[in-house]
């Protein structure tokens, strides 16, 4: 027996918080009982589950890749009305979410699934799946400043991990360079403010790979599913101790 809300948020239904506000408005049944106590447990394996009076057990496990295009919203839906990634995702009729985010302007590599497990897998703070980026900045950032963001740099949620950086391109006649970053840890648009904390903005960033996984030739606003020799591939990186220390 665990608590209603993990066993929702691992069924893929939301995340573990969104699924307490689920079950506390009454949308969940154990049984054909509505239940909407955030202490209630259930067993998955021999009870009915329901959420809006669908089976949270009658989902198949999704696993996909998409190449979100910028200014597109990580979020099932929008009160502005701006672009969603439901809207690319034709065909899929299970509700799957993103692994992580990628912000309003930020482009690239998405990995969405309806595994609960999985995704929790992947986002645990003490797996450091490493995520690399492309991101072209203002200016043209010396050697020091770089070395300063693979030893760790502060921002106002704390000092960041090292990462892992390389000149992809450097473009003199636009005063601007695009530079290759890998991170390992999850934060709030952390590339753009670790390129900020050094004094060259982000003008442009893009997701290239997440874990083993790459977005090679994927066209933005396309998707694929996953091999599962690839989610297995994830789940290994996932499972892999990556040790990240800081330097003295």
């Amino acid at each position: 027996m665990e608590r209603l809300q993990k066993v929702l948020a691992q069924a893929g239904i939301a995340s573990r918080r969104k699924c307490e506000e689920i079950i506390l408005a009454g949308r969940v049944t154990v049984n054909g009982e509505v239940v909407n106590q955030l202490g209630a447990k259930a067993d998955p394996s021999t009870d009915e589950i329901k959420v809006d009076g669908k089976s949270i057990t009658s989902e198949k496990k999704i696993y996909i890749i998409f190449n979100k295009p910028k200014g597109v919203i990580t979020s099932a839906s929008d009160p502005e009305g701006r672009k969603v990634i439901k809207d690319y995702l034709k065909g899929i009729q299970e509700r799957v979410y993103p692994v992580g985010r990628l912000d309003y302007d930020t482009e690239g590599l998405l990995i969405m699934t309806n595994d609960g497990e999985f995704a929790n897998l992947l986002t645990h703070p003490k797996h450091h799946v490493p995520k690399t980026y492309r991101a072209t900045v203002r200016g043209i950032p010396h050697g020091d400043k770089l070395e300063k963001l693979r030893v760790g740099i502060k921002l106002e949620d704390g000092m960041t991990a090292p990462a892992e950086l390389e000149y992809h391109d450097i473009d003199e006649e636009r005063k601007q360079a695009t530079i290759s970053i890998t991170i390992y840890e999850g934060r709030n648009r952390q590339v753009r403010r670790m390129f900020d904390a050094i004094h060259h903005p982000v003008e442009k960033l893009k997701r290239v790979q997440f874990g083993p996984i790459l977005l090679s030739n994927l066209k933005r606003g396309t998707y694929r599913h996953l091999t599962p020799g690839e989610v297995q591939e994830l789940m290994d990186s996932a499972l892999k101790t990556h040790k990240i220390q800081n330097k003295p």
